[in-house]
């Protein structure tokens, strides 16, 4: 590889890097603008009580296909799974 070569791929991570950077600031600026509003986070027992005809053991499999986003408390297996109920409900249609 050529010093121009090298030369040319540092500059279009640095113009990438610019623009990457110019991105999050605007994100930034509009999460900083928005109204906060709390996130409400359904178990897995929850959620099928949110969605009428959902089982508990769909959810289960929604998660381990990572189909739907989730967070697990605690360590390990034993952890309790929590999901998003808007993300839920998005990956739904909005269905309640």
């Amino acid at each position: 590889m050529t010093r121009n070569e090298k030369q040319e791929i540092i500059t279009q991570i640095a113009t990438l890097l610019a623009q990457l950077i110019e991105t999050e600031e605007t994100t930034v600026k509009a999460v900083e603008n928005a109204p906060e509003k709390p996130l409400e986070m359904l178990t897995i027992k929850e959620c099928a009580v949110a969605v009428k005809g959902l089982s508990e053991h769909t959810v289960r499999q929604l998660v381990a296909q990572k189909k739907i986003p989730y967070i697990r408390t605690g360590q390990g297996k034993n952890g309790k799974i929590l999901i998003a109920k808007s993300a839920l409900l998005a990956y739904f249609g909005g269905t309640a």
